[in-house]
């Protein structure tokens, strides 16, 4: 049994900073918190001593892909995708990364490694975040998930378990994920700015196939990720029960009706899209990523404001893949693009990143600090309040599961 006494403690679950406060840990889990003067120091714990610091939940990057690879360019992951052994390696890097800037907790949504290094990272075989992923991800064919650059005859289609067309292949795909042992299942409602035939605002999947996913993934209690940028396609979504909207980036008072109405979480990810629309060219971004990652860019903020403005529950994920344009470990840049792109209040934006992503995930012990909680903390130089850059530059200790983490 150990203890922690913080100068500051934000416990994930809202607005409120306590000072001086203590966390009491036992067998890898908070058993009580609160001010010192209310919380007895057990006998014979380990004190730790963070009283000159502030201390907030361990951070939940709550969409990334645990790829493994080191390149920007579409036709690269292609020729990568039969190198799994050398893009599992790599991950192990990514997550040690993501776990030493604080991130204790990611969500996957869309990788054909996660499974296996989620499995090792609860084994203690490797160091990491706690993983919860969708293995890969859902497309129809022609849709954001389809290799457009290349044609179909040079693609092992017959096998490619993501290509899903009509209801009953969705149910049988969402049955597969669900068999494979995904904690979630990812959907591509319209297309993207990573895909070169379609756009964002074309809407995919009809609203059968989008209920036969919603349907296998609710029977065994985990969520439905929906990939869904144009409002169309965002609606069909929501209508048809997704939990959670990724990026959303045109969205107009219907969906944000509906996000209000059904109490989906809202992921934006403008991280990606500034990275590409400032450093792509230099990164091996095609022509086609670049010219819509710059057409939408302005309207994925103005919608994310919006929805802030209206109360939308938001959760802070990055879209970051491991290449030096979007590593892991600078996932953090998000929260920092909720105060500055966006008009977040700091302590929003933390709560993004802790609270709000918890809700992202099957489990509910992850994103806030009370009594049955993982032990996962993050002890940060100064107070996120007056700068929310601290959570990506400032960190002094990383504790999961209440160990201190190595680096």
């Amino acid at each position: 049994m150990r203890y922690i006494d913080c100068g500051l403690l934000y416990d994930g679950t809202g607005r409120e900073f306590l000072s001086d406060a203590r966390v009491v840990i036992e067998d890898g889990r908070v058993s009580e918190v609160g001010p010192v003067e209310d919380v007895e120091a057990p006998a014979d714990a380990e004190r730790i001593d963070h009283s000159g610091e502030a201390v907030i939940p361990g951070l939940i990057d709550a969409h990334l892909h645990i790829w493994g690879t080191r390149a920007m360019d579409p036709f690269t992951w292609v020729t990568e995708t039969d190198r799994e052994s050398l893009r599992a390696a790599r991950a192990t890097v990514d997550l040690r990364r993501m776990l030493e800037a604080g991130f204790t907790t990611v969500r996957d949504v869309g990788s054909d490694v996660a499974i296996g290094l989620r499995d090792a990272v609860e084994e203690g075989e490797i160091p990491g975040p706690r993983i919860y992923t969708s293995g890969r991800a859902f497309s129809q064919t022609g849709g954001h998930g389809d290799r457009h650059f290349l044609p179909k005859r040079w693609l092992d289609t017959e096998h490619d378990s993501s290509i899903v067309d009509g209801p009953t292949a969705c149910r049988e795909g969402a049955r597969s994920r669900i068999r494979e042992g995904a904690d979630l299942i990812k959907i591509s409602t319209t297309g993207g700015v990573l895909s070169e035939k379609d756009e964002p605002h074309h809407s995919q999947f009809t609203d059968e196939e989008i209920r036969a996913f919603t349907e296998e993934a609710h029977r065994v209690e985990i969520p439905v990720a929906a990939h869904a940028q144009g409002a169309p396609g965002i609606k069909s979504a929501l209508r048809n029960g997704v939990d959670t909207i990724e990026h959303g980036i045109y969205l107009d008072d219907e969906s944000i009706d509906l996000l209000r109405e059904t109490g989906a979480v809202l992921v934006p990810t403008l991280s990606i899209v500034d990275r590409i629309c400032e450093h792509g060219e230099d990164h091996g971004v095609p022509e086609w990523g670049m010219r819509k990652a710059v057409e939408v860019r302005e309207d994925h903020v103005e919608s994310i404001a919006r929805a802030y403005e209206d109360g939308i529950p938001i959760a802070a994920g990055t879209d970051f893949i491991g290449p030096e344009l979007v590593p892991h470990g600078e996932n953090a840049m998000e929260l920092e693009l909720f105060v500055d792109a966006v008009g977040m209040d700091p302590v929003d934006a933390l709560y993004a990143a802790t609270g709000a992503a918890g809700e992202t995930v099957p489990d509910d012990d992850v994103g806030t600090l009370t009594a049955g909680d993982r032990a996962d903390l993050v002890a940060l130089a100064d107070d996120p309040r007056e700068d929310v850059s601290v959570v990506r530059d400032g960190i002094a200790a990383v504790y999961k599961g209440g160990e201190l983490v190595d680096g």
